[in-house]
């Protein structure tokens, strides 16, 4: 078996239960995305692999150890570039900002073409999904996060899509800005 075929096994494993934010729909689904459009952008198996395990270190039991164990440094550095501080002690609503102002501050730092791949993929799934929620459901979608604000939303997801700019070349780059321009147009009330 290669690393991915383990890296799928592994997170499949790892979701197993749970659901998409507001659905039914399997939570593995999310990793697998991210991995599929990671793939648009390399062929390194590794990148890949930590596309696929991008969220296991952030909502589950899984260890940054035991990670590196299972796949090694790289995919577990390129994992840990990924994932929030969900400061467990606090409220979400309350720390939401901060994670996010975090992750931008350790992604810019980092810069790493593969953790920008691995960031995009994951980002682009999440895009994906918010703008099918918000087609069937409108502006009440925004009722399904911690942050109920579309405004900080915006802010965050156009940050992002500034990171992705040394990926501007690439047909996931593109969709993200559609879909980012789709949810918030700029002629829009909740604009950044």
């Amino acid at each position: 078996m290669t690393i991915l075929d383990r890296a799928i096994l592994f997170a499949v494993e790892a979701h197993s239960g749970a659901c998409r934010k507001g659905s039914q729909t399997p939570y593995v689904l999310h990793p697998l995305e991210a991995a599929a459009i990671a793939a648009s952008l390399t062929d390194d198996l590794e990148v890949l692999a930590a596309a696929v395990l991008h969220d296991v270190l952030e909502d589950t039991a899984v260890t940054p150890d035991a990670l590196e164990a299972q796949f090694g440094p790289r995919v577990r550095s390129l994992v840990s570039a990924e994932t929030e501080e969900k400061y467990r002690d606090l409220p979400p609503a309350a720390t939401w900002r901060r994670r996010k102002e975090e992750a931008l501050v350790r992604l810019r730092a980092d810069g790493r073409r593969e953790v920008l791949i691995v960031a995009m993929g994951d980002k682009l799934s999440n895009l994906r999904a918010l703008c099918r929620a918000w087609t069937q459901m409108g502006n009440d979608v925004w009722q399904l996060f911690h942050q109920t604000d579309p405004a900080a939303h915006a802010w965050y997801y156009r940050q992002m899509g500034e990171l992705f700019a040394p990926l501007r070349d690439t047909p996931a780059w593109q969709e993200y800005q559609l879909l980012c321009a789709r949810l918030w147009p700029p002629n829009s009330p909740h604009k950044a």
